[in-house]
């Protein structure tokens, strides 16, 4: 129970003694701070704990029932720009406006093109033909005509389609063998070289394979039982065995032909997405990491995409691959990269801006529609959007055209952008997803 004292008793107490008092008193008030701070932080913390579960219920459900495209609901096109260090928003029609622009010569609509014919002739344009006729016999056209009653007029001719099923031979080759009468000295003559030593799988049969299996992603099993059909005895582990040795053999060789091809690229793309692997040593279901290298899409003609299979997800991988590589690459956040980018003067990373604007729309998602406009994830991909509309108008122009368009209209987008988040930056509050997306 706690001492109270009265006025006439505190005037009659040594000093000493209400000095002690005090200092008891300023004690427990201390302690009592720091426990509510620390309650408060705890309090934080389970808020936090409990945005971020929520955040990731929705985005659970987004991912599980709603639609698996990335566009935003809202079309409305809106852009911003940096003016003297404050943001200047703009519609749709100050964005696009370009008083530059020629006028139009007539206001006359242009008639629309018609429909294209012959579709189906250029269908088949470079299809073989196999002719086949049907014309009336002369006794035929007598009793339909009379005699001489009739004048030929030119064919109908109806095109169909015939599928000729795929067909399977031996291929037996007798080689010739020759022996010298004067010092038995055997020769054979020349002849096509096994795919495989001790194997019968030819080029044709090793190509079937690989174009069931990794074009149209068939299980081995089911080619098995569609060899079956064609009278074929070759077993899913025949197949896995024959893909792996040639990929050794063969393939490997282009590989490392096309790993050295990609330095010649100044720009690349890399990322790692983990894979389950049942056999590779360790136990069933360790994760593992497959590695993607890649050209950017500004060389439709001379695409390469290389895979590494790695067992980790450390900076040994992309260092050893990218060792002999000069320019920029570009990744998501992870930071094994930028550790590489320190690691190598003439290696730069740049940010993937897919992986950028999946964040702001994660952090979107997890607010009510009804709330979404204004805020600053709302913002942020807005200005996205509008950075996106624009480089697509620049996917027919050349590198030094697209350069100059990307420095003229891109980069104030991309710069009042950022000027924008880091204006916002200390309001971010709430949002778990948010935060990360600031990150």
């Amino acid at each position: 129970m706690a001492i109270k004292y009265t006025e006439e008793q505190l005037n009659t107490v040594d000093k000493s003694l209400i000095i002690q008092m005090f200092l008891n008193q300023q004690e427990e008030l201390s302690k009592a701070v720091n426990q509510i701070e620390q309650l408060t932080k705890e309090v934080q913390s389970g808020n936090d704990k409990l945005q971020r579960m929520m955040e990731q219920i929705i985005l659970s459900n987004n991912a599980r029932f709603g639609r698996s495209s990335e566009k935003m609901d809202n079309t409305d096109q809106i852009s911003f720009m940096e003016v003297d260090g404050n943001i200047i928003f703009f519609n749709e029609s100050e964005a696009v406006c370009d008083l530059s622009a020629e006028e139009p010569e007539d206001l006359e609509p242009k008639p629309r093109g018609k429909k294209k014919v012959g579709k189906k002739e250029a269908d088949m344009s470079g299809l073989p033909v196999n002719r086949v006729n049907h014309y009336m016999t002369e006794e035929e056209l007598i009793a339909e005509f009379g005699e001489n009653g009739w004048k030929q007029l030119p064919d109908a001719i109806s095109k169909r389609y015939k599928f000729i099923p795929a067909k399977v031979i031996v291929t037996e080759h007798h080689v010739g063998v020759y022996a010298s009468k004067k010092d038995n000295r055997i020769v054979k003559a020349d002849y096509p070289k096994a795919l495989l030593k001790g194997s019968p799988v030819s080029a044709s049969i090793a190509a079937a394979i690989m174009n069931g299996k990794y074009v149209n992603a068939f299980p081995l099993y089911r080619l098995e039982k569609e060899f079956e059909r064609y009278g074929l005895a070759i077993t899913r582990q025949n197949m896995a065995n024959w893909m792996i040795r040639l990929g050794e053999t063969y393939i490997s060789v282009m590989y490392d032909y096309l790993h050295k091809l990609i330095y010649d690229y100044h720009v690349i793309q890399a990322d790692e997405t983990p894979v389950l692997v049942n056999k590779d040593g360790r136990a069933a279901g360790s994760k593992s990491y497959m590695w993607v290298y890649r050209s950017g899409y500004m060389n439709p003609e001379q695409q390469i995409i290389l895979y590494d299979y790695q067992l980790t997800r450390n900076a040994s991988h992309p260092r050893e691959f990218l060792k002999d590589f000069s320019g920029i690459c570009v990744t998501d956040g992870y930071q094994v990269y930028h550790t590489l980018e320190k690691e190598k003067e003439d290696l730069t990373i740049a940010g993937c801006w897919v992986h950028m604007r999946r964040r702001f729309e994660q952090a979107l998602q997890v607010i009510p529609k009804g709330s979404q406009k204004g805020t600053v994830s709302y913002i942020a991909m807005k200005q996205i959007q509008a950075i996106y509309r624009e480089e697509g108008k620049l996917k027919d122009l050349t590198s030094n055209e697209r350069l100059e368009q990307r420095q003229a209209i891109i980069k104030p987008l991309v710069d009042a952008l950022f000027m924008y988040l880091k204006q916002n930056q200390a309001n971010v509050s709430g949002s778990c997803k948010l935060q990360d997306a600031f990150k």
